[in-house]
């Protein structure tokens, strides 16, 4: 099981007190500063009541941000739902050895935090957002080894690793649908922004309304099926229908729209096993995971 990895650098508010006061003083009047969550990559510090400083904790997570830093301030104005662009860029200073982030606060729950049966009315908004986010990227974007492609042969053989020795109930549904998946043609080489990273800890919600959309450190160009398994991982199936049903009725790309879900079912059998293979200090995501599963027994996703 992997444990979330150590902080190379520790990051305390005395440290952020110091980044702000040599970079962006102004930002400091009348703002307290409060370590707020420490994950895998990042740590976060509210910053009074309407901002967050994002700081990577290891070398890993550096190039993410900047990936945010570069692209999120162009992406964002184009999107239906807030996504959390900076608002200030932190260089290394202080013993701190790399670029950080000011971000708007954005408040709301996460959709991990709605029961299942209660997630519903999320599909639609979800699918209209990433129809308007599923457009061509711009010519330089980088292409994330890990999100955005195909799902290639050595993850393929893990998915069915894990699918074999899982013993959980119905596994030879999901070894018959999984197999059934793999029959899919490869997409083509398609540049669509893709975020990455679409996973119900990454979507906030306020009552019955989509608030944001966070975490954006893998943003890159490339298949957005990564981005669609969100309907298996994030929602029940009203939910998932109604996100089909968004999504097709407003993408404007011409990728084959049955091979697109098909690809998404792959990566949902990919990321839910991978989650459930693993321990990341998230219990969210282990729930997710196993809604995942669950839901990978049903048919297809069917508008």
């Amino acid at each position: 099981m992997a444990r979330m990895p150590q902080a190379e650098v520790e990051i305390t508010p005395a440290l952020v007190e110091r980044l702000l006061a040599e970079q962006h003083p102004d930002l400091l009047g009348g703002r307290e500063l409060a370590i707020l969550a420490n994950g895998w990559d990042n740590t976060l510090v509210r910053l009074g009541e309407d901002l967050l400083v994002r700081l990577p904790r290891r070398q890993a997570a550096a190039e993410l941000v900047e990936h945010e830093q570069a692209w999120l301030p162009r992406l964002a104005p184009r999107l239906p739902v807030p996504v959390p662009a900076p608002v200030r860029v932190g260089e290394p200073a202080a013993g701190y050895p790399w670029w950080w982030s000011v971000l708007p606060w954005v408040s709301g729950r996460t959709l991990a935090s709605v029961p299942a049966g209660r997630r519903g009315p999320f599909g639609a908004p979800l699918g209209a957002f990433l129809a308007a986010l599923h457009t061509p990227a711009d010519a330089d974007v980088w292409r994330n080894p890990f999100r955005g492609g195909a799902l290639g042969e050595e993850r393929v053989a893990r998915v069915t690793e894990r699918l074999e020795a899982w013993d959980g109930p119905r596994r030879v549904e999901l070894l018959a649908r999984w197999r059934g998946v793999q029959q899919t043609p490869e997409a083509p080489d398609a540049r669509l922004w893709v975020h990455g990273d679409l996973h119900p800890l990454n979507v906030l919600v306020e009552g019955d309304t989509l608030a944001a959309v966070i975490d954006w450190g893998d943003l890159t160009a490339g298949d957005p099926a990564c981005d669609l398994a969100v309907a298996w991982l994030g929602l029940d199936a009203e939910g998932a229908a109604a996100l089909r049903t968004a999504y097709d009725h407003a993408a404007a790309h011409d990728l084959d729209r049955d091979h697109l879900w098909a690809r998404a079912e792959g990566w949902a059998f990919h990321l839910a096993t991978m989650l459930l293979a693993s321990n990341d200090d998230h219990p969210e995501l282990e729930v997710a995971a196993r809604q995942g599963v669950t839901r990978l027994t049903e048919r297809a996703i069917r508008t």
